[in-house]
């Protein structure tokens, strides 16, 4: 070895340390250039490493060696002589062991797992392992800790290697856990045992045993870094449990109630530092996560929700950016709501926010709130059925002598506005004077800001009492607010557009005026927020308004997002990609001369990289957990590895995050540009296409999602461009696809179904079910011809509970699964029923086969455990394909009429009302003569007739179905309903004001008895012209369709003829031909 060659590769290293910044520029050129690219600097570094006297340039050293090693899968190393190579690694153990330094020591050591990694799998270290085994076992504890680190690192690098002796390594590694003398090796030991998890398969039952085991030791090596507070080891031990949670092999399953437990004592020890705490909060997330049906089996929700409210209690940082434990413990009660059935949340949740109220601590009512308000998206449905006790907790709240209180309940009704709609506007006159009284405040402005735009939000027919209080009281405000607040009176102005549609108009010329000056601000956090924010409500005046009055800003707004998108910055990008999307919207064909500009952009976007560093470097996957808020911990897992380049990784994370839902925002853009341009379109199809499926593996089930949504909408607007003619149920196809959309669909479907087999995510298959059952409804059975096997199979896969994103490696295989599911699990089942339905109505007596694998699958969820939304998404899909069949359901007839008795006996209104639409469907479309039933089915909808003044939306519904039920029974067999009775019951429903479908078979009815039984209609004569009357109005929404309309008018015409004053008198005259 040239001495000149070591010595001047030292000088450089030295340089590299120095605090001239020209210098160590100089010095990593040279590196670079003259060193690091010649195989002779392996054999220099590991000199250097081996003699400098200066522990920093032999820790650098060999951080440079480990690189130089790995490069390139090794081919540096190997060039090196086999010799030289002999060499270094007969004399490496002797260095590490011998090196002083912790620091040194341990990046020596992952240069024998570097070299170990190439040389391993060649058989050409024999001597390395049994060495290293004897090490570990050393007396000196030095020796142990650096063997035992050795050990660890070749692990976690090339245990695959080592399957022979991975037995020797776990039994080790278990008794080094209980080494007594040294917190170093038992924190090894952990981190040994972790990379020995990855190599466990799931039927290696003694394995597994074994390592259920030495579980508790692990925890408890866990708490006892934990109350050192060494935040290092205890970030590396959780990453340990995070690869336990999520391994497909049942490892922790038995010990979840255990771990929950020990994480909860610790989470709530304010001793603990934060930093430290948040680990443990994350990790719970995570156990909730991943250990889903272990929490819900051992009826974990309540211990753990007691366990997390006393931590939200504590203080909150008001940087909603800024990490604590009690924005933690909120996450985690957040997940457990969404995760669990809400019947196991809501009782605690109840009980614990009730309490808590009581408390003379304000921060005790501010969590309590807090907890209702985060919680409420999981158990919406059951907490519909308690609003009294909810309102007295909301306005107990917004009326709190304590500001911090009286803002955490407006945040709680921010969140009861989005998920329990009906409740909260009905409620409108207590909740908006409170919500005002609450703005004037200056301690919480900004919080009632928040609870008005959602409350706006809702009030479409009862904002206008409000609107011109409203605007009057936030146009002022605007100018005397600071930036951070005018941002959310942004959002509550843009709402009230929303609500007040065309009622707006005489505010939106002044409002724009005044916000504009917002778009050009500066770049400050808040700043961008702002400018975001105006853009988006901008786009909300545009729906407003409409085309024509927001026709003179139309050209500023576009100039203007293209502006944003030239700053690069995510967040102005995404504004400006929802506002392509909302003005396609509003301007149709006109936005089309602008598609040369925003396709570019939209596709530059989906195409960009959102990680500036490798993501290996990251490690399995990380960065993507990172980016959707699903890591355990608050950074990336760390090993002790030196990274090659300093980065903020929290800045990096957060970037990539905001380039994640701006790509969701692009991908979404697209498909609604298409059905807004429609031809202009067609030369960016194919681009944008492949684009949106290259985003179907993407680690964010937002983006995921947006891309099926357009891919969908892409399928369904090419099919309506081909001019086709209406499609016949029946396979073969008797309407072919145009050529070109069936190749579309032979593009794009296949890529579907591989994204389907490969996703773990509820959210993201329930709307790729959703747009699969609107595009076959659309498009018909030539989109299925191909893939009717392969969707019946998926759609079964789900509906058994076996589908890749249901699949939980805790559950034994013959473990029957709970009845009760998550809101989550209910939703992913509806939209499988639903993609059901939609194959029974384009195969439709093809149907008949599948209808008996399918019927058993579906009606499972109707059951005395199951949930409202599941029986209520049984109930009516049930009708769809009764409906589909039309009547060859006749032989499945006994059955399902047995079925819909029970839900017309249900105790819930949603099931009752869908009981009545699919009893409708089965009298009309089964060929078997019903009419011995009759009179049950008239006695069973009897019920739903009755609807007091002030009813909510669903049991008009009800009611509305309920009538159409009754309206197909008289067209079927009319002389089995006894009229003299019904029609008036009948009448009394209409005209229907919910489910305007209901209407047809409703007017079909009193066409037939007007052909069939004219006198039974005299009485109600009076009654039918004021319908008629109501259902014409040409003010109004249409209610009819454009067949029962045309009868209708018929009907005037006719009546005109018998009773010409009755129709003058009802306004009718104008409808005469």
């Amino acid at each position: 070895m040239d001495p000149s060659f070591v010595q001047n590769l030292h000088n450089l290293l030295v340089q590299t340390t120095a605090p001239d910044t020209n210098i160590i520029k100089a010095a990593t050129a040279s590196l670079s250039k003259d060193y690091y690219k010649n195989p002779l600097c392996i054999p220099a570094l590991f000199e250097i490493i081996a003699t400098s006297p200066e522990i920093n340039i032999r820790q650098l050293a060999a951080v440079e060696l480990r690189k130089r090693t790995a490069h390139s899968s090794g081919t540096l190393w190997e060039s090196v002589p086999q010799d030289t190579r002999q060499t270094i690694k007969s004399k490496i153990l002797e260095v590490t062991f011998g090196e002083q330094n912790p620091l040194a020591r341990h990046a020596t050591a992952r240069v024998i797992a570097a070299i170990a990694e190439i040389e391993l799998p060649l058989g050409q270290w024999p001597a390395l392992l049994p060495a290293l085994l004897q090490t570990a076992t050393s007396a000196v504890v030095a020796q142990r800790e650096t063997g035992a680190f050795t050990l660890c690192t070749i692990l976690e690098k090339t245990g695959t290697e080592m399957q022979e002796q991975l037995p020797d390594f776990f039994k080790l590694f278990s008794s080094l856990a209980h080494d007594n003398d040294s917190l170093e090796v038992r924190v090894i030991s952990v981190r040994a045992l972790g990379a020995l998890a990855e190599y466990i398969d799931a039927d290696e039952k003694n394995a597994i045993r074994q390592y259920q085991e030495i579980l508790p030791s692990m925890m408890n090596i866990l708490g006892q870094i934990i109350e050192a507070g060494n935040e290092t080891s205890a970030r590396q031990i959780f990453d340990v449990f995070d690869t336990l949670l999520i391994t497909e092999t049942p490892l922790l399953s038995k010990h979840v109630p255990q771990l929950v437990q020990f994480l909860l004592q610790y989470a709530g020890n304010q001793g603990v530092s934060e930093d430290i705490r948040n680990m443990i909060l994350n990790a719970l997330n995570w156990t909730v996560k991943y250990k889903r049906t272990k929490i819900q089996s051992n009826n974990l929700a309540a211990p753990m929700l007691e366990g997390l409210l006393p931590v939200v209690a504590e203080p909150m940082p008001s940087d909603p950016d800024e990490e604590s434990p009690s924005r933690s413990a909120l996450r985690v009660i957040d997940v457990l709501a969404l995760s669990l059935p809400a019947s196991q949340v809501f009782p605690p949740v109840r009980t614990l926010v009730y309490n808590y109220m009581l408390s003379t601590d304000a921060s005790h009512r501010r969590a309590a709130l807090m907890m209702l308000g985060t919680c409420v998206e999981g158990i919406a449905e059951l907490l519909t059925q308690h609003m009294s006790d909810v309102w007295q907790i909301i306005d107990r709240g917004m009326t709190d002598a304590e500001a911090e209180v009286r803002k955490a309940a407006c945040s709680a009704l921010g969140c009861l506005c989005e998920h329990c709609e009906e409740e909260c506007a009905g409620r409108h006159a207590e909740l908006m004077p409170a919500i005002l009284t609450l703005l004037n405040e200056p301690a919480t402005q900004k919080h009632a800001c928040i609870a008005l735009d959602s409350m706006l939000e809702i009030l479409p027919k009862d904002v206008d009492p409000y609107l011109n209080p409203i605007m009057e009281r936030l146009v002022v405000l605007l100018d005397t607010v600071p930036v951070e607040i005018k941002s959310v009176i942004m959002g509550a102005i843009g709402s009230a557009a929303h609500s007040s549609k065309d009622r707006f108009l005489p505010y939106f010329q002044t409002t724009v005026s005044k916000v504009q000056q917002f778009l050009t601000l500066g770049n400050s956090v808040d700043e961008v927020e702002l400018k975001g924010i105006t853009m988006d409500s901008l786009g909300t005046f545009a729906q407003a308004v409409g085309k024509e009055a927001f026709q003179p800003y139309f050209a500023d707004l576009m100039k203007q997002a293209f502006v944003f998108i030239g700053t690069g910055d995510a967040r102005l990008s995404e504004c400006s990609f929802i506002i392509f999307d909302v003005l396609s919207d509003v301007f149709g064909e006109d936005f089309a001369p602008y598609l040369p500009t925003v396709i570019p952009m939209v596709v530059n976007s989906l195409q960009q990289a959102e990680h500036s560093l490798d993501e290996a470097q990251l490690g399995n996957g990380d960065a993507a957990n990172y980016a959707t808020g699903e890591s355990s911990s608050s950074a990336i897992p760390v090993s002790d590895n030196e990274p090659d380049v300093e980065v903020d990784l929290d800045d990096l994370f957060k970037t990539s995050s905001a380039i994640c839902i701006e790509k969701q925002n692009a991908a979404s853009a697209i498909g609604s540009i298409f059905v807004a341009t429609k031809r202009h379109f067609l030369p960016y199809v194919e681009q944008t296409t492949l684009e949106l499926l290259s985003m179907l593996d993407h680690y964010s089930d937002g983006v995921r999602k947006a891309a099926f949504d357009s891919l969908f909408s892409i399928i369904q607007v090419f099919y309506q461009l081909s001019e086709p003619t209406e499609w016949v149920a029946g396979l073969p196809s008797q309407v072919p696809l145009h050529q070109n959309v069936r190749d579309l669909v032979n593009h794009i479907v296949p890529k579907l179904l591989e994204a389907f087999a490969e996703d773990d995510e509820k959210t993201s298959v329930s709307t790729l079910f959703v747009g699969l059952a609107e595009t076959i409804t659309e498009v018909g059975p030539a989109f299925v011809e191909n893939y009717v096997k392969e969707i019946f199979e998926i759609v079964g896969l789900v509906l058994e509970q076996k589908a890749v994103c249901q699949l939980d490696p805790d559950q034994e295989a013959s473990e029957e699964l709970p009845e009760d599911q998550a809101e989550e699990d209910s939703m992913l089942i509806s939209a499988a029923s639903d993609v059901v339905a939609a194959l029974a109505s384009v195969l439709g007596d093809q149907f008949t086969e599948p209808f008996k694998t399918f019927f058993p699958l579906i009606t499972k969820y109707y059951g005395k455990g199951r949930s409202i939304s599941d029986r209520s998404s049984t109930i009516g899909c049930i009708g769809e394909i009764v409906g589909g069949m039309k009547g060859a359901i006749t032989q499945f007839t006994e059955p399902i009429l047995q079925l819909l008795f029970a839900a017309l006996g249900d105790a819930d209104l949603q099931v009752q009302s869908n009981g009545a639409f699919a009893s409708g469907m089965l009298v009309e479309n089964s060929d078997a003569d019903l009419s011995s039933q009759y009179l049950n089915l008239l006695a069973a909808l009897r019920p739903l007739f009755e609807v007091p003044e002030g009813a909510p939306s669903a049991r008009l519904n009800a009611r509305d179905n309920a009538a159409g039920a009754v309206a197909r029974m008289i067209c079927k067999k009319t002389e089995a309903v006894p009229l003299d009775q019904v029609l008036p019951i009948l009448m009394s429903a209409l005209p229907l004001k919910n489910d305007y479908l209901e209407n047809r078979p409703v007017f079909r009815a009193v066409f037939h008895l007007v052909q069939s039984n004219p006198s039974a209609l005299g009485p109600h004569i009076d009654q039918l012209l004021s319908v008629f009357s109501y259902v014409l109005n040409p003010d109004g929404p249409d209610q009819l369709g454009d067949e029962t309309r045309r009868g209708v008018l018929e009907l005037v015409v006719l009546f005109n003829s018998q009773v010409p004053d009755k129709i003058q008198a009802a306004g009718l005259s104008v409808y005469l031909p």
